[in-house]
């Protein structure tokens, strides 16, 4: 309910700490919400911000009411009468108000207050009397007489819209000539339909009417003002001149004083209203971001960074190490010669040959790190355009229902910059271990080729020995048989064939392995990828999202 209504039981207070808290939402609020709200608005909100800081910050427990109107309303006329003394200037001469004028009730300094609205002119009206505090009494109230809101000089215009934003309590002082004015409902009433608990409007020089229209005007503002969106506002048919309706409105304004919590209530509803402002450039939800889009971009990505290529270098070079552990080794020197697949594209298994250990500390993927970049070929225009398309895709579904400054910054953190993000995959690429531990069927195979060739290399020595011994007719030497075989002969054309017969097998098998070879480093490669795309596109779009969502909430504590 109102402050400014009379009675306890409907006064509703707001806590400092609540109105702490709402302020620290708003604040949250701009944080999270930087550079995709409304400037304009944002600026308001910090105002507003330092507004409740400074307020409250002020000592004492003093209540700041402005009686605002337009010229000729009569408003200084009423300020004297509740002064009960001629403080304000009052004249033919339109405007007269120039600069605001403050009169003090109760013993309490308020030049600390006065100083902070920058109010020079003021008048003390004193204690209405020694000890507690009267019923009805003004006692803390500091009342404002403001320049009209629509003089013709701006500098009185501007003046009274800034002590308007500062003060407690707006009392609207109109006419019935001005009642129905636009700047008074277009400017203000509409504009502060979150202030209706500190707002007070009041019909002056009802003397000029007759009391059945009184009634009449007073019902048609009522009706202008819902219309305004001004609900269950508080209209006072008044006369400084005669005085009618003036104690009902020392009344409302001593219900202001008594509840010492307009100033709250003025600065939460400047939190509603801002946040309200600022609601309207944030949606009521976000879309999340789930594994079916980083498939896809996963997907593109490992193109664009040449994943098959490496795949295939690691299948070959799988190929190629399985037969010379496991070919036969009469003709292994020959693969020694060909190019290592994977140094072709500085892609380095890293494992040292000579039997030497790397630095503690220090692993393979460190050693092809500090070699920079891959030699993998660049990424072809299809599969860039792959990964555009698939960015977008993923930009596009997260910004599905976003404000349009909310939807360009997914966009823009769905699309890092090109040569970042071949940066951070080439890199993720060299960091990827690439091969796996050898398998025991390489040893198996290996020993058994070795000692195949030591019998066909010691059933060649010793038919070359059995030959020389026959050429120079030294006594004939015994050979062992098996059956009508002669052993020399078994073990070299046995070792041979068997060698041979082996190696074929051990080409089937190299190409199994290297196809299961090749789908581990896939795997790898991809997950790989998958944490480039999460930390370069997932998780800044997901971010934009976080903000989103807590500028919401946050937004809505603020103006609850």
């Amino acid at each position: 309910m109102s402050p400014v209504m009379m009675g306890s039981k409907q006064v509703k207070g707001i806590a400092a700490e609540e109105l702490a808290g709402r302020s620290r939402a708003l604040t949250r609020a701009l944080e999270d919400g930087n550079g995709q709200l409304d400037a304009g608005q944002r600026a308001a909100g910090h105002e507003v911000i330092e507004k409740v800081r400074a307020r409250t910050s002020l000592r004492g427990g003093h209540t700041v009411v402005a009686l605002a109107g337009a010229t000729g309303s009569g408003k200084s006329s009423l300020f004297n009468v509740l002064v009960g003394a001629d403080v304000a200037p009052v004249g033919a001469r339109r405007p007269t108000t120039s600069r605001p004028t403050a009169a003090v009730w109760g013993e309490e300094s308020a030049t600390e207050l006065l100083d902070w609205l920058s109010v020079g002119q003021r008048h003390h009206v004193g204690s209405a009397g020694a000890g507690a505090v009267q019923p009805g009494s003004l006692d803390g109230l500091v009342l404002l007489d403001l320049p009209d809101f629509d003089s013709r000089v701006l500098e009185h215009r501007r003046e009274a819209e800034r002590i308007l934003a500062l003060v407690d309590v707006f009392v609207w002082v109109t006419d019935p000539q001005k009642y129905a004015d636009a700047r008074l409902h277009d400017d203000y009433l509409r504009a502060l339909t979150t202030h209706n608990t500190v707002t007070v409007v009041v019909l002056n020089q009802t003397d000029r009417l007759e009391r059945d229209a009184v009634s009449a005007v007073r019902a048609d503002l009522v009706r202008l003002a819902e219309l305004d969106g001004m609900r269950g506002l508080q209209v006072l048919a008044t006369s400084a001149r005669t005085g009618d309706g003036v104690e009902d409105l020392r009344l409302r304004l001593a219900a202001a004083v008594a509840g010492q919590n307009a100033a709250r209530h003025r600065l939460a509803a400047d939190i509603r209203a801002v946040s309200g402002r600022l609601r309207q450039g944030v949606a009521d939800s976000e879309k999340t971001v789930g594994d079916s889009d980083d498939n896809e971009l996963v997907d593109a990505l490992s193109r664009a960074a040449g994943i098959p290529t490496v795949v295939s270098a690691v299948e070959r070079d799988y190929r190629e190490e399985a037969l010379s552990r496991t070919g036969w080794p009469f003709t292994r020197w020959v693969r020694a010669l060909r190019p290592d697949p994977l140094k072709r594209l500085r892609l380095d298994k890293g494992d040292a040959k000579d039997g030497t250990k790397a630095l503690p500390g220090i692993t393979a993927a460190d050693v092809r790190s500090a070699l920079g970049r891959s030699s993998l070929p660049p990424a072809t225009p299809a599969a860039r355009a792959s990964v555009d398309l698939a960015t977008r895709r993923v930009g596009d579904r997260a910004a599905e229902g976003l404000p349009a400054p909310w939807a360009d910054a997914v966009a823009d953190a769905a699309t890092p910059p090109g040569p970042e993000l071949a940066d951070s995959l080439d890199q993720a690429v060299m960091r990827t271990p690439l091969r796996a531990r050898d398998p025991l069927w390489w040893s198996v195979l290996g020993y058994v080729q070795t000692v195949l060739a030591l019998a066909s290399v010691v059933g060649l020595v010793w038919l070359v020995v059995l030959g020389v011994v026959g050429w120079l007719q030294l006594p004939e030497i015994g050979t062992p048989r098996l059956g009508p075989l002669p052993w020399p002969f078994l073990l070299l054309a046995g070792g041979l064939l068997l060698g041979w017969l082996l190696a074929l097998a051990a080409r089937a098998f190299a190409k199994v392995g290297a196809r299961r070879r090749a789908e581990l480093i896939s795997g790898r490669l991809r997950e790989a990828v998958d944490g480039v795309a999460r930390a370069r596109i997932i998780a800044p779009v997901q971010e934009v999202l976080r903000r989103h969502a807590s500028t919401r909430e946050h937004l809505d504590r603020a103006r609850a």
